[in-house]
């Protein structure tokens, strides 16, 4: 099993952690009108163990992952809401801002 890549972005007073599936790095999905690039300079970082992304992604304001696993992490920790996933070309995608 490959890791979790995980790379921190801060902006003004908001900390985002982009993070996808190790794999998909620099693939792009399309399904009709959605299509998401999962770049290597937005998500390409730390690579992660699950604990250790479960963990990081308490400590952010805004989250944006790519893919089924990082997805299916943060909603069994509740942190992303099922209802509010996206599937693209038959991967997830997630957002979130977290209070």
């Amino acid at each position: 099993m490959t890791g979790i890549s995980c790379k921190m972005h801060r902006h003004e007073k908001e900390i985002i952690l982009a993070a996808c599936d190790e794999e998909l790095l620099g693939q792009t999905f399309r399904e009709g009108p959605l299509h998401i690039t999962v770049s290597e300079a937005f998500y390409g970082g730390d690579i992660l163990e699950d604990e250790q992304f479960t963990d990081r992604l308490r400590t952010v304001t805004i989250i944006n992952l790519v893919g089924n696993r990082v997805v299916d992490l943060a909603i069994a920790a509740e942190i992303i809401d099922p209802e509010t996933v996206f599937v693209i070309d038959g991967v997830k995608h997630a957002q979130a801002v977290t209070l």
